[in-house]
């Protein structure tokens, strides 16, 4: 049983009904344990459609939300500062995302593999087909 961390680019998908995500979850294990991050809720939120209010409801039902503490917050602080110093400008929301990821020990699944180049986390590409 695997855990697993959906960032927003795959909420977006699985809202939109987006057949690479589709094929991607037909692909895992029924017992895997789906998670998504305080951040991500935010981030749909925000962006959703007025007609999507009671899938995005459905959804996140569905899941498990990881709160945002100081020890999620102090990991991504971290991340940020230390790839600033070697000139990589990484997103809050991002180093959040992970941090929260890496605190549950679920893989990250995300079609925006290039953001998350945190060693620490375990990332895997869920291709969107927008």
């Amino acid at each position: 049983m695997a855990r697993l961390l959906l960032d927003s680019t795959v909420l977006i998908d699985l809202l939109r009904g987006r057949r690479a995500v589709a094929r991607v979850l037909a692909e895992r294990r029924s017992g895997d344990v789906p998670y998504t991050s305080a951040v991500n809720v935010e981030e749909i939120v925000r962006g959703m459609r007025p007609s999507e209010s009671a899938k995005v409801g459905l959804l996140f039902d569905g899941l498990r939300i990881v709160p945002i503490g100081r020890e999620v917050a102090e990991q991504a602080g971290r991340w940020r500062r230390e790839h600033a110093a070697s000139g990589v400008t990484l997103s809050q929301a991002d180093c959040l995302v992970a941090a929260a990821a890496r605190s549950v020990h679920a893989t990250l699944a995300t079609a925006n593999v290039k953001d998350f180049p945190m060693p620490e986390v375990r990332i895997e590409l869920w291709p969107s087909d927008r």
